[in-house]
Order: C-alpha cells, then sequence, then structure tokens
C-alpha cells in the first residue's frame, strides 16, 4: 500500500523482542513508516500484549517523557481479558492474533494518519495561542520597539530557525531599514541596501510571500548572495509581506538552518497571518492609542480635525439633505464630516464619528478593500460602486455601496459616498438562485425547450433542444434563427395561431403535431405546445416546448403492422375453417353421384345416347372432387380479380404451399 503521509513517522515495537517483529518490519515498509528502537524518534509504537515480556517494555514506554507524543496500537489475544488489558493504554486501535499482514498494513497507516492529524491540530491550538498572545500584545504594549523584538523573538523560538527579522522599507526603493531581530534585542535602524536582498525585493515586486527551499542553489540569488548563503548553513528562507494601506510597506524574513532544512505550507500560512496581523498593528498604532483613552495628543487631533471640519461646512449643508451618506476624509482616513444619512446608517451620531479614523467608524469586514478605495482616492483615482460589509455601532451588518474621489487636491482629503445596499444584494442573491435552479431544471428536461424573441433569435436553448435538432446552444443562439427550424412558413402560422384564440386561447397553443428542421436537413416529428410571454400586456418572447415522436411513431408503425397481420391471420384462420367444413360436407354427396355415374357407364354402351350424359356428369363429378380437395387444403387468404373490382379467393394460390 503506498504511503500518503508527508513524512516517513518511526514506529518502535513493544517489548522489541516480540515475535511480531519480522511481520512488523515487512508491514511498516508498505505503510510508509521506519522502524525505530527505542521511543527517540518513534511516533508509534506496535505493543505486543501477546508477548510475555510486555510488562516491563510497556511501563518504560508510559514512563518516558515522550510518551504523550507516541501513537500505540495494542496487539492482544482474541479474548476478553486481552481486551481488557488493552482498554487502559487508550490505544489508537487494538489488533488480534493472529492478524494478516494486510490488515496490519492497513491499521497502521491509518493509525499513522490520526497521529499526524493529531500533530497537526496539536500544532495549530501552538500557533492559535502564540497569535492570541501576539494580538493581546498588540493591543497592550506601548513600547513598539520592544514588542516587535518580542514577536521576532517568540516566531524564531517556535520555529526553530536561525533569525527572523522585520524589516520596513525606505523612502526609496533601494533601501531598508531592520527595525527589530530575534537575535539581538539592540538592533534596529539598521539601513540596509535592499540590492543584496532579492527576495525582499520580490516581495515588494509581488505582495506575496517568497519561499525559497534549497536557498544555497536558488535562481532567485546572484552567486554573491548564493555563497553568503551557504557560507551562513542557511537552508531555506522566507520572505512574508506586510501590507498596509494596500501598498507592502514591510518584509518579515525568517532563515532556516541547522536542523531546520525547510518551511511547511501550514507555517507559511501561519506566517501570513502574524505578518498581517503585524501590519494592521503598525498602521493602527494611533487607533489603538486612542481606544485606550482621550489623551492630549488624541485632543489636539480632535480639535484640529473639527477646524478642517470647519472648511467643509458649505458641503455639510449640501449633504445634510441627500439621501445618500457622506463622508469627508482628511488625508490620513480620518472623518471631518458625516452627513445624517450615513450617521443613521452606521448608527453612530456624527459628532462621534468626527476625528475617528474610517477603520472604526465601519468596522469592515475586509478592510483591505475598503482601505484601497480610500488609498486610490487619495492618489488622484476616483473609484465607485464598490460593495464592503460593515457592521455599525450597534452589531448591524451591513453591505454598502461605495465610491471613493478626492475633493481638493490641497488638502489630500477624500469624499466618500455610501448606500446600504444589504436588501438589494440579498435580492440579487436569491434571484441568481432562481435562476441557477431553473436553468438546471430547464436542462435537465427531456423534451426540448426553445425560446425565441418577437424578431426570431433564439435566447434560449436547453439540452434537449441540443439532441433534438443537433445545434449547440451555443451556436443557435449565435446565428439560428426559429424559421431555420420549421419546415418554410411553418413558423409564421404557429405565431399566428398563437395570437388567435382557436388553439387554447390568445398567447397559447395547445397540443399539436409538427415537423422541426434538425441541422441535417431531416424533418423530426414532434408534439408541441407554445405560448407568448407578455410584459405590461407586451409581447416579449415566445417560447415552445418538444416532444421527440421519432420512437413513437415507429412503435405505431409497428402496432399499426401487428394489427394488419392478426386480421389477416384472423381472415386466414376463417377462410380455413369454412373450407375444411365444406369440403368435409361436399364431399359425402360428390361421392355418391360419382359412383352412381359410374355404375350407368357401366351398364351402357358408348353407342347408346344416355352414355355421353352420364359420362359428363362423371368427370364433372371428378372435377368438383378435386376443386373440393383443394378447398379442404386452403391454408392462407390469397384472392384473384374476377369481374370488374370483385376478387375471388385463388384457389390455386392459396393451396399451392402445399404442393
Amino acid at each position: 500500500m503506498p504511503s500518503s503521509l508527508e513524512f516517513a513517522l518511526g514506529i518502535t515495537l513493544v517489548p522489541p523482542a516480540s515475535p511480531a517483529r519480522e511481520l512488523l518490519a515487512a508491514a511498516a515498509a508498505r505503510a510508509g513508516l521506519r522502524v525505530v528502537d527505542g521511543v527517540e524518534g518513534a511516533a508509534l509504537a506496535l505493543v505486543d500484549l501477546t508477548s510475555p515480556d510486555s510488562g516491563p517494555a510497556l511501563r518504560t514506554l508510559l514512563d518516558s517523557p515522550r510518551a504523550s507524543h507516541i501513537t500505540l496500537v495494542a496487539l492482544v489475544e482474541p479474548t476478553e481479558q486481552g481486551f481488557s488489558a488493552a482498554e487502559p493504554l487508550r490505544p489508537a486501535d487494538v489488533l488480534t492474533i493472529p492478524v494478516s499482514p494486510h490488515e496490519l498494513v492497513f491499521r497502521l497507516h491509518r493509525a499513522a494518519g490520526r497521529h499526524l492529524e493529531r500533530e497537526g491540530q496539536e500544532r495549530g491550538q501552538e500557533d492559535l495561542a502564540l497569535l492570541l498572545e501576539l494580538t493581546a500584545d498588540y493591543a497592550e504594549t506601548s513600547d513598539v520597539e520592544a514588542l516587535l523584538h518580542g514577536v521576532t523573538r517568540r516566531l524564531a523560538e517556535k520555529l526553530d530557525i536561525a533569525r527572523a527579522t522585520l524589516v520596513m522599507l525606505g523612502r526609496n526603493a533601494d533601501e531598508g531599514v531592520i527595525v527589530a531581530a530575534s537575535d539581538d534585542p539592540t538592533l534596529k535602524d539598521l539601513r540596509i541596501e535592499l540590492s543584496r536582498y532579492p527576495e525582499i525585493r520580490e516581495v515588494m515586486r509581488t505582495g506575496r510571500p517568497v519561499v525559497m527551499e534549497e536557498a544555497p542553489t536558488h535562481p532567485l540569488l546572484g552567486d554573491v548572495e548564493r555563497r553568503a548563503v551557504a557560507a551562513r548553513g542557511i537552508h531555506a528562507i522566507a520572505a512574508l509581506p506586510l501590507p498596509i494601506r494596500g501598498q507592502v510597506r514591510g518584509v518579515l524574513l525568517l532563515r532556516a538552518a541547522g536542523r531546520r532544512r525547510t518551511f511547511t505550507s501550514r507555517e507559511i500560512d501561519f506566517l501570513t497571518t502574524v505578518a498581517h496581523a503585524t501590519a494592521v498593528a503598525l498602521r493602527n498604532a494611533s487607533v489603538l492609542q486612542s481606544v485606550r483613552g482621550q489623551t492630549e495628543a488624541e485632543k489636539t487631533a480632535r480639535l484640529a480635525a473639527e477646524e478642517q471640519a470647519a472648511s467643509f461646512k458649505p458641503y455639510q449643508l449640501f449633504f445634510a439633505h441627500v439621501s445618500e451618506g457622506v463622508a469627508i476624509l482628511d488625508d490620513k482616513a480620518s472623518v471631518l464630516s458625516l452627513n445624517p444619512s450615513g450617521a443613521a446608517m452606521l448608527d453612530l451620531p456624527a459628532p462621534e464619528a468626527r476625528g475617528r479614523h474610517l477603520h472604526q467608524v465601519t468596522q469592515p469586514v475586509d478592510d483591505g478593500v475598503l482601505m484601497e478605495l480610500v488609498t486610490a482616492a487619495s492618489r488622484g483615482e476616483a473609484r465607485s460602486g464598490v460593495d464592503v460589509e460593515v457592521r455599525t455601532a450597534t452589531g448591524r451588518r451591513l453591505t454598502l455601496s461605495m465610491s471613493a474621489a478626492p475633493l481638493r487636491d490641497e488638502d489630500a482629503a477624500t469624499i466618500l459616498s455610501f448606500r446600504d445596499v444589504t436588501d438589494a444584494r440579498r435580492l440579487e442573491d436569491e434571484l441568481r438562485q432562481t435562476k441557477d435552479f431553473l436553468e438546471r431544471l430547464i436542462d435537465s428536461s427531456v423534451d426540448a425547450i426553445i425560446a425565441a424573441d418577437l424578431k426570431g433569435r433564439i435566447i434560449l436553448f436547453n439540452k434537449g433542444a441540443e439532441a433534438l435538432v443537433g445545434y449547440t446552444a451555443q451556436e443557435a443562439m449565435a446565428g439560428v434563427t426559429v424559421e431555420q427550424l420549421y419546415p418554410q412558413g411553418v413558423a409564421r402560422r404557429i405565431m399566428s395561431t398563437l395570437r388567435g384564440p382557436e388553439h387554447g386561447g390568445k398567447g397559447r397553443m395547445s397540443l399539436t403535431r409538427e415537423e422541426l428542421v434538425n441541422r441535417a436537413g431531416e424533418r423530426v416529428p414532434v408534439n408541441m405546445t407554445a405560448s407568448l410571454v407578455y410584459e405590461g400586456g407586451r409581447e416579449v418572447f415566445s417560447v415552445g416546448i418538444f416532444t421527440d415522436m421519432r420512437d413513437r411513431m415507429k412503435l405505431e408503425r409497428k402496432l399499426s403492422d401487428a394489427e394488419t397481420r392478426l386480421e389477416e391471420s384472423e381472415k386466414s384462420a376463417v377462410i380455413v375453417a369454412l373450407a375444411g367444413t365444406a369440403a368435409h360436407e361436399l364431399n359425402q354427396p360428390l361421392t355418391s353421384v360419382m359412383g352412381y355415374a359410374e355404375l350407368l357407364k357401366r351398364k351402357l354402351k358408348e353407342e347408346d345416347f344416355a352414355w355421353k350424359p352420364v359420362d359428363i356428369i362423371y368427370r364433372e363429378a371428378e372435377r368438383m372432387a378435386e376443386i373440393v380437395r383443394k378447398i379442404g387444403k386452403i391454408t392462407r387468404y390469397e384472392t384473384k380479380a374476377y369481374m370488374g373490382e370483385q376478387q375471388i379467393l385463388d384457389l390455386d394460390k392459396a393451396t399451392s404451399h402445399e404442393d
């Protein structure tokens, strides 16, 4: 069985001298495991409780510091005592002897999968715990420098890597500043040339994480960088972006050396989350300070915002009567003014919004979308119709359609307008779901369903229609008209019928038999119904439902042929019965006539006057006897022309197959 495990896990046998050792060696290799001696390097243990020496070896295993990290598989006797002995161990699986090699491979493979799953959950819990600690530190620590060093130090310890560094980008693209490093708490404000760090430049260019496995040979590095990396014993490098207001403003740089050979995808996901959290903390440092209380700096900022808002008074008077929400922002995305409609939408009094960051006022579900909108406006780009999910001050969740544009370049101010589209988006989703359901329903119909506008252009062509006439839906809607699907003149006749009251009422046509013309030019018989669709009393389009009648008509023809054959068979049966009866009834009198005629001939001489008439009677009786014989042999109904259009039974053909 091929292994699907990410790494080759170690498995040990308890006790080591168990008779199951040879069986385990073969099964472990097939399960993608490696057999190890002792608990060091073991992720799983096969405990043979049937072995007499299992007790001491099991106690040694359970007393080991690694016991809680080892997954147990127990081998027991198939008895009540055997299962009772395994119960206190709480093994991941239990096998009974004798165990087949195939079962052992399967059970070991499954136990290894459970072990990896448990390890993943434990690591996920550790990641979450560290992330919660970092988040708490971001919220409570005022010493940013100590905070950043603490972040890098804890990341290096958790991942067992050589170094974690936070690099902020300088004013130009060639300069960076190291603000914190895991191995040196005093290292800060160290300027570096980014030309020596291709991984940082790549993150700046793409805005995505860069992971270099086998760093000493990675093509992204130049010859000089490769030699430097190899000299330091670095095996892998990971660089994660710190996005601030839509731009990469820093990089979290990690280097793996020593026992650490690479970074797993789970670790990269975790580091990406940490990098984003760090970026948000750096971006909102002033906002976090304002949440803790009213400081002098905060009061000064609020007064400055109020003074600046006064300059927008003419706009405020105008926006006060606008039904949409309107906010005026400064160059830091803080609210200078919020109109009454916007305040009502956000459940926040306008005076309380003034001076607060837009993120605090709207509490967006995805702050990246909102900040990208505002950042674009600050660059002079107008954006409109961007949906942003927000939480109001009272906890309501709304979908706002936002538009942003620069207001006055000299003040770097932005005007943000928004309207509540929550119900509209919900209705759109419901309509979209209904539309998808109806489309699936129409496509799953065996019958052909075709709709066309009043000019004959096809607007709906389901799978049944494709099968019936041979066009694909794309071909039909691209260039085929309804008139091409009918014989000449039929499409106009059907439209005329739909507009009349005779066949199901105006706008409707009841079931009728028609013909369609398929792609090959063949006529296909169908049963169809049709109707006109109206909007406000005006014809919009027509729709027809067509049932392929070819198979049914073949069946009808077969039934008709069978009925004809049955009728002929019944006729033949009557003729045969009648012929048999007639032959039986005529044979006796004919025999008497022939007998008496023969007696008369014997008594008369040829020269007698009566001999010739008696001879004629005898010969005609013989001919009648031959006819009666043929009648008795009739087995089928065959006729021939007699006089004019009259038909009589053809005795020769009706009895010829007997000859």
